[in-house]
């Protein structure tokens, strides 16, 4: 499974998609979620998500901890698309280095 870092990500990867695929309830939690990232459950949601995706889209899972956001990317490559990753640490480790956060809204 590829992976990147947080302060990977927060240096600038050029174009990329950010999912997270954590409940609607932790979007708007304590962690928030990263700017210009996009909210898509895992479970049904990302599945539908994966049928409106071409395989050349560059993509970074984010989830709370990585766990689930490693289950999204390994899911996603077995669908065939090639150009994800997980984002190691998730929120949690994105809030610890200070990193900015949106809270309280929906998508």
């Amino acid at each position: 499974m590829r992976e990147i870092t947080c302060e990977e990500l927060k240096k600038g990867l050029g174009p990329v998609r950010l999912i997270d695929v954590r409940t609607p309830e932790e979007w708007v939690g304590e962690l928030g979620h990263i700017e210009k990232s996009e909210l898509v459950p895992l479970g049904p949601d990302l599945m539908d998500f994966f049928k409106k995706l071409t395989a050349d889209q560059r993509i970074i899972f984010v989830c709370r901890s990585g766990a689930r956001s490693g289950q999204a990317t390994l899911l996603a490559e077995e669908l065939g698309f090639n150009r994800c990753y997980n984002l190691v640490g998730g929120m949690l480790r994105w809030n610890e280095l200070g990193y900015p956060v949106e809270k309280g809204t929906t998508k």
